[in-house]
């Protein structure tokens, strides 16, 4: 039975890229602008029903946050598990957990850069929210997404962090079927 279900499911495996404008939240009252950086990575989508579908992705994510000159450059490794619901035009809505694997963390200022991993977790955890539109005569789409940081990524124990950003990117989606 279970066979019979997986291979009645469309699955699709596609490709992104995009553009995140991340920053920090904390208890301490200090301030931070937006950090800009690239996300890509991979993605599979899953039919489960007409209207629902399960979108796993794997994505390599510039993040962090900025302090006058300073610029803190967090890079992840993003796994977002994203339940869609799919309306008939193209366009979904989706919301899922996500947990991010700090791969490398920088200060840079001006011409110094220092490594700043040990002043953070490795894991962040948080909830992400969206909208997209796949184009389905040409396997292209846009997507939209906030995640929102829930778990502090400080190693401070005197500051709570947390991370949130938005994310505007392209992706593509091969042999789409829907």
């Amino acid at each position: 039975m279970a066979v019979s279900t997986v291979s009645a499911q469309n699955i699709n495996i596609g490709t992104k890229i995009g553009l995140n404008s991340y920053t920090f939240d904390n208890d301490s009252g200090q301030g931070f602008d937006s950090n800009l950086g690239l996300h890509a990575g991979l993605l599979g989508h899953i039919h489960l029903k007409r209207q629902f579908g399960l979108q796993p992705e794997i994505v390599y994510s510039m993040q962090g946050a900025a302090s006058g000159n300073t610029n803190l450059n967090l890079d992840y490794i993003n796994i977002p598990v994203m339940l869609q619901y799919m309306f008939d035009n193209g366009f979904r809505i989706q919301a899922g957990p996500q947990i991010g694997l700090l791969v490398r963390a920088k200060a840079v200022n001006n011409s110094t850069t220092i490594d700043i991993k040990d002043d953070f977790k490795s894991i962040d955890a948080g909830l992400s929210f969206g909208a997209s539109y796949v184009h389905t005569p040409t396997d292209f789409g846009i997507d939209l997404r906030y995640n929102l940081g829930l778990s502090d990524i400080s190693e401070s124990s005197s500051i709570k962090s947390t991370s949130r950003g938005f994310q505007i990117g392209i992706f593509y989606l091969f042999n789409h079927s829907d």
